[in-house]
């Protein structure tokens, strides 16, 4: 018996609320908001480990269909939390990835080039065990987050090895 679910989402603490909401409705298509609000007057500063007085702006957005694989984002302030530590040109140790099926990365690749985010790896026919894949592609948002993108029908249910 199991008794964790799939992952419902995933949270991300960022500087800009409104900045990380543009990057991800308009670059990856997140356009749905699950739901928006001020955290503050309850107890979600204790839930995560703020003072207490902190200012906690959340947004949760997903994509149509099932509420599962939703991207949180929270901009907490007073007082603002400490910045992570890291090489921007690679993975790093302890570092989190957020991956999606996406149809076309070459429309994202546009968006990306259009306002000058970090692409650690434009998109590439991925090679495993000596077999071409599908392509992929890895990049940062606006706060560092490293996202990998899977060229692929989101709505496909077939898992590529199973064609």
């Amino acid at each position: 018996m199991h008794t964790t679910s799939p992952m419902v989402r995933t949270a991300l603490f960022v500087a800009d609320l409104e900045r990380s909401t543009r990057f991800y409705q308009d670059v990856l298509g997140l356009a749905e908001i699950w739901y928006e609000g001020d955290l503050s007057s309850g107890n979600a500063n204790e839930l995560l480990g703020m003072p207490a007085g902190s200012y906690t702006k959340a947004r949760i957005l997903k994509a149509d269909g099932p509420e599962w694989g939703m991207v949180g984002i929270f901009e907490v302030s007073n007082p603002t939390p400490p910045d992570l530590s890291r090489d921007a040109s690679q993975i790093n140790q302890g570092e989190t990835c957020l991956v999606f099926y996406h149809a076309n990365l070459d429309d994202v690749t546009a968006k990306l080039n259009a306002d000058d985010h970090h692409i650690l790896c434009t998109p590439l026919l991925l090679n495993m065990e000596g077999k071409d894949r599908q392509r992929e592609m890895t990049f940062r948002d606006p706060d560092g987050v490293l996202i990998n993108l899977i060229e692929r029908d989101p709505d496909d249910s077939v898992r590529p090895e199973q064609k």
